[in-house]
């Protein structure tokens, strides 16, 4: 998932982090021996995830390093490697010509055995050839392992396997050889390894499915970019770019990586990247993501961040952080694995001493017993149950905009009772825009908005720039100011048109000896009350008007946040900004319980004060100042278009600055949770109910094999239903 560079050197403080390719892996109790392994060299803090063959590892370079690190995993019986060094295939094709080859001979095996008018004479030593290839050769990779595993001093799913098949194949051989009155279990032999083959071929394919989305993601790169050197364009490798390099994007292309749009203009489909179907257009001085498509016009962007930096490496690396960690429900499962086998070994061979010791015709059934038992409780599916879930889960999320930080987030998810909501940039758009223009008697609008906009066109404040912004859009060309000058914290003052103009506020216009009049106060108290910042303007001594402005509250915030509340939760909105203004927003979306005029200092404190209160508080925010906040929640989310340090301290970013995806992360995250729990559920039922019933020689060994490879393709394919998880609204809308 990540380069070879990248996993080497992520350094934070005296630690760093890699991210190794395990090789040789069969089962869960593989993963915890390596686990266990790793987290005993001093100096090591290790997690193995059997789902997707890696293991994520945090080690003191001044203690061990890469290579100590790969022979603790070498010293275990199996093989690690930088991703980077590990040629990806296609993880089913070791097992197809096995699986073919098994299938082809066990078909006649199993009829023989229970189809007695199609046995050929000396039909028993027919058996015999057609078991020993499927035994030996189809089933090698189980005795190799388990081998390997014993030489270690350990037991593992394929000692099972092997010592079921070997047992049966070898039973029957002395039975036959000695012409013992008894029967003879080739079909069994044969039938295990074939079926347990078609599990493991299944399963692999599956799991390979598990992990497409986040690998599409990283392949929705450029390939190229037409970087403009000397004037001209050339043709280079994404990978050559450099921050400040400018470069070409026409339409119908790909941006080659982060930057900013120097000229031209264009309409860019984010879609891959934040789940949002509607192009955003994008002119001089707007940021745009690598790897989104440039819909319609030739843009030049200069490029700000490359490699790893990128959006889209930063969302792949988080993505498959959250896939290496272990959500809390995974321990149990892994403690169990981890000393299934030796617990099964020993019930089978208690089995195989209980049924002899009652004699006569039990003795047949004491060795089917005894191999059923080490067959039907292969605990792989325990293994598979969590990381299969957290794969598929995480991953649809990134295809959403949504990005899962870690295992433990679903936890937290399930249970939050409150959520509380910033309101600039998460409720609202976060940008000044005119909300109304109240002219005096005898001006007309466009009147007074010529006037306010000349003036406040030179302007850097917000509310100047929306004023201007506004007067362009509905007006065209503004006129000229001239001797423009700004007074902090009033208003602006020139000339425009030859007429002197003030704009700003009450006291700003009182200097120039100009009040309004009893009609447009009024509206200036309603207007403010409405949660708007309004403005007078006057020219030559006499009241031109009123324009207000706000920050524009998004389209979808009053959805967000029904849908929060669908899900149970109380919204809470907490801003800076004074009470009327608050209060206005809330009523506009909905919230009943308002905490304004909360300092960016205080914004945690406030959190913290919600839990004392016995909530369990999730956070959404998008500012520096709301990253306190987000850290102190039990759940933060941040708006992806937000600062790089509030995503930094989230759970769970959104990449889109769409409010409705913070519903959807958490009915994505609880969905995912209770696959998990669905998963283990069937894992744990599954052995709890079929151990009993084989050391009871109710269950024949070939529907064990059948049964617990069935129980391992259940689970992948129950975990891979994530994928068709859709938002709450139609795509369309998205």
């Amino acid at each position: 998932m990540a380069t070879a560079a990248e996993t080497t050197a992520a350094r934070t403080g005296a630690r760093e982090h890699v991210e190794l390719a395990i090789t040789g892996m069969t089962c869960a109790s593989c993963a915890a021996r390596i686990e266990k392994r790793l987290n005993k060299v001093e100096g090591v803090t290790a997690t193995v995830n059997f789902a997707s063959e890696h293991a994520t590892v945090d080690f003191d370079r001044g203690q061990v390093d890469l290579e100590d690190l790969i022979g603790a995993v070498e010293a275990a019986g199996y093989g690690a490697a930088l991703p980077a060094a590990v040629t990806e295939g296609d993880p089913a094709r070791p097992y197809r010509s096995r699986l073919l080859l098994a299938v082809v001979l066990t078909v006649p095996l199993v009829l023989f055995a229970w189809v007695a008018s199609v046995r050929p004479p000396g039909w028993e030593w027919v058996s015999l050839v057609l078991a020993t290839p499927v035994v030996f050769y189809a089933g090698w990779p189980f005795h190799r392992a388990a081998a390997t595993n014993a030489r270690h001093g350990a037991a593992t799913m394929d000692t099972l396997i092997s010592v079921g098949t070997l047992a049966a194949w070898t039973w029957s051989t002395v039975v036959l050889a000695a012409a013992i009155s008894t029967s003879t279990y080739f079909d069994t032999a044969g039938a295990i390894t074939a079926l347990i083959l078609l599990g493991r071929y299944l399963e692999a394919g599956a799991k390979r499915r598990s992990g497409e989305a986040i690998r599409a993601l990283l392949e929705l790169g450029a390939k190229e970019a037409r970087v403009l050197r000397d004037g001209a364009e050339v043709l280079v490798p994404v990978g050559e770019l450099v921050a400040g390099d400018r470069f070409v994007v026409r339409p119908g292309e790909k941006v080659a990586t982060d930057g900013v749009v120097e000229s031209g203009a264009s309409a860019i489909d984010q879609s891959m990247l934040t789940g949002e179907s509607v192009p955003v257009e994008v002119g001089p001085g707007d940021a745009v993501a690598g790897a989104t498509l440039n819909s319609s016009g030739r843009i030049v962007v200069r490029a700000t961040r490359v490699g790893a930096s990128t959006a889209l490496s930063q969302i792949a690396r988080l993505v498959a952080d959250a896939q290496a960690g272990k959500a809390p429900v995974q321990r149990l499962a892994d403690r169990v694995s981890a000393v299934f086998v030796p617990v099964v070994v020993a019930v089978s061979v208690l089995t195989l001493l209980g049924w002899l010791v009652v004699g006569g015709a039990a003795t047949t059934t004491a060795f089917t017993a005894a191999v059923a038992v080490i067959v039907i409780a292969c605990p792989c599916a325990l293994g598979l149950a969590t990381p299969t879930a957290l794969m598929v889960g995480t991953g649809r999320g990134a295809q959403l905009g949504i990005v899962i930080k870690g295992p433990e987030v679903l936890e937290q998810t399930r249970q939050v009772t409150t959520v509380v909501l910033d309101k600039t940039g998460t409720l609202t758009e976060g940008r000044m825009a005119v909300s109304a223009v109240l002219p005096a008697g005898g001006v007309t609008e466009d009147e007074l908005l010529s006037l306010a906009a000349g003036a406040e066109d030179a302007s850097e404040h917000p509310i100047g720039r929306a004023i201007a912004a506004h007067g362009r859009e509905r007006l065209g060309a503004l006129p000229e100011a001239a001797s423009f000058s700004a007074r902090a914290g009033l208003g602006v003052e020139a000339v425009v048109d030859g007429h002197a103009v003030v704009v700003g506020r009450p006291d700003l216009l009182a200097d120039w000896g100009v009040r309004l009049p009893a009609g447009l106060a009024a509206e200036v108290a309603l207007l403010e009350a409405a949660g708007s910042t309004v403005v007078g303007v006057a020219a030559d001594g006499e009241v031109k008007g009123l324009v207000a402005v706000a920050d524009r509250i998004k389209a979808t915030s009053r959805q967000a946040v029904t849908e929060l509340r669908a899900l149970g939760l109380t919204p809470v909105l907490l801003t800076g900004d004074n009470e009327a203004t608050a209060r206005a927003v809330a009523a506009e979306v909905g919230i009943d319980r308002v905490l304004a005029g909360v300092l960016p200092a205080d914004k945690a404190a406030e959190v913290a004060r919600l839990q004392a209160a016995g909530e369990v508080v999730a956070m959404v925010g998008d500012g520096v100042n709301d990253a306190p906040a987000l850290a102190r929640a039990d759940l933060g989310m941040s708006i992806g278009t937000g600062t790089d340090v509030a995503i930094e301290a989230s759970d769970i970013t959104l990449v889109a600055g769409d409010l409705r995806a913070a519903a959807d992360a958490i009915r994505l995250s609880r969905r995912t949770l209770s696959t998990i729990k669905g998963n283990l559920f069937w894992a744990f039922g599954y052995n709890v109910a079929a151990v009993p019933l084989a050391v009871a020689g109710l269950v024949n060994p070939i529907v064990a094999a059948a049964a617990m490879a069935f129980s391992s393709v259940f689970v992948v394919t129950n975990s891979l239903r994530l994928r068709r998880f859709r938002p709450t609204e139609d795509e369309e809308h998205r």
